[in-house]
């Protein structure tokens, strides 16, 4: 009972301190602005430098192997709760293609508006076309995007099998996918459904939390379907090898 109390404590602190945090980076970049010109490169600092902040006050310790690609690509991440985003583009300089409810995410919603996100309605099929070209326009503007191809968050040791259209997308304009591997030790870090409160409270009572990413290596195919099935059998593969080990990574790390 005690631990339940000092845990909900713990996390209420934490959101407190992170709204105090966003207001505090808002109210900082635009008053930047007013001495420099706004850009990518700018709002991508803003994001990296906030995330970061963000990841150490909710306590979330995290080792990662690889980097990003030396050119514009498409990445492409497994999905394991609201916080992926927050280890991913600390070291990933994208566009985050977001499901339309992200925008009524309290701590999230204003950070990513400002700094690169591409929302989506999942059952508005207008919406998923009107995404992709955006995804491709600006891949080829000289962007990063960042997706989540199976469409929802899963709990599953493999992925939910990909969507193909991204894919595709990727195979027609000779776009470079990257895929990410992301995994947490403690099931309760999963988000598969429910409030984002009740999750908040749930995941960052805990001292810390736990997360293990892999950028992987390039792959290209002018076939959609086959390139599809070579990023999520390389992602599978790596998830087995990342859900192992735990206590022995973050020993070293």
């Amino acid at each position: 009972m005690l631990r339940t109390f000092i845990g909900k404590i713990r996390a209420g602190l934490r959101a407190c301190i992170l709204l105090v945090t966003i207001a505090s980076f808002m109210l900082s970049y635009l008053i930047s602005l007013l001495f420099r010109k706004r850009t990518k490169a700018t709002d991508f600092d803003l994001r990296r430098s906030w995330v970061s902040l963000a990841s150490n006050v909710m306590g979330i310790k995290y080792t990662v192997t690889g980097k990003m690609h030396d050119k514009p690509s498409l990445y492409v991440s497994n999905h394991r709760s609201f916080s992926d985003p927050l280890v991913s583009t600390i070291f990933i300089d994208a566009f985050v293609i977001a499901k339309a409810e992200v925008a009524g995410y309290p701590f999230i919603n204003k950070g990513a508006e400002m700094t690169g996100v591409l929302y989506v309605k999942r059952e508005n099929k207008d919406s998923r076309s009107a995404a992709r070209q955006a995804l491709v326009d600006t891949i080829l503007a000289g962007h990063n995007v960042l997706v989540y191809p199976e469409g929802t968050v899963s709990k599953t040791r493999k992925v939910i099998p990909y969507k193909h259209g991204t894919f595709k997308e990727a195979a027609l304009n000779n776009i470079p996918v990257v895929p990410i591997a992301l995994e947490y030790k403690n099931e309760v870090d999963m988000w598969p459904s429910g409030s984002f409160v009740k999750q908040f409270f749930r995941q960052f009572s805990k001292p810390n939390t736990y997360v293990k990413m892999t950028i992987g290596p390039v792959f290209e195919n002018s076939d959609g379907n086959t390139l599809r099935e070579q990023v999520e059998n390389w992602t599978n593969e790596e998830l087995a090898r990342l859900q192992k080990g735990w206590s022995d990574a973050f020993d070293k790390a």
